[in-house]
């Protein structure tokens, strides 16, 4: 019983591996149910079995995703044990490396809320836990920071707009970025621990953070 169930969350594993190599190379117009069955080693029947339609398994992709996402930057910034400043600088640094790990996502979803709104929905609701669960608690904690002085008082909705930005924008324009600083840099993977660096500090000066006396 044990080893069906084992290869049962294998074969689900392979299927949702190859669908999000298929999604983020050909967007969901281009991308073949029949192309993913193959490339996870799998029939075609199979895939159906397990994913019903390819919206069914386009959606499992986007969502697993984006709770992936939502659970790295909660862990990092939902700390109550640790000093905001000390959160702060993990949140962005995760979610700078998250995205080192899926430089394909930024430019696959922009290009997949342009071409198909009706999936703009689908993935509002996947990010509300993270908005819900995370700005109103953060925006307590700015607000009593900047009551004692401790802070500067800012938006919290802002301030993570400002760091997807901060963070998206080495990959979104990689060819432009890459081709401006040339040979500036030993690699673009030393210019991007340097700009991890360099997003962090912005963010936290934005809020100048003072440690309390």
């Amino acid at each position: 019983m044990g080893k069906k169930m084992n290869h049962s969350g294998d074969t689900e594993t392979k299927i949702l591996q190859a669908a999000e190599k298929e999604f983020f190379e050909k967007g969901y117009a281009g991308s073949r149910t029949t192309s993913i069955a193959e490339a996870a080693g799998v029939t075609h029947a199979m895939l159906h079995y397990y994913f019903h339609t390819k919206d069914q398994l386009f959606e499992r992709v986007v969502s697993g995703k984006i709770n992936m996402l939502g659970d790295i930057i909660l862990s990092a910034i939902g700390d109550d044990d640790l000093p905001l400043e000390v959160r702060i600088r993990q949140g962005v640094e995760r979610h700078f490396d998250f995205i080192s790990a899926n430089r394909d996502l930024p430019k696959f979803i922009v290009s997949e809320v342009l071409a198909r709104p009706e999936h703009v929905d689908m993935m509002k609701q996947n990010a509300l836990h993270i908005v819900n669960n995370l700005l109103g608690n953060l925006q307590r904690e700015i607000d009593e920071y900047a009551a004692q002085g401790l802070c500067r008082q800012v938006d919290a909705r802002m301030l993570l707009i400002d760091i997807v930005s901060l963070n998206v924008f080495p990959f979104m324009a990689a060819p432009i970025v890459y081709g401006a600083i040339g040979d500036s840099y030993g690699s673009y993977d030393e210019f991007l621990a340097m700009r991890k660096n360099e997003n962090v500090e912005t963010i936290l000066d934005k809020l100048k953070i003072r440690r309390p006396c």
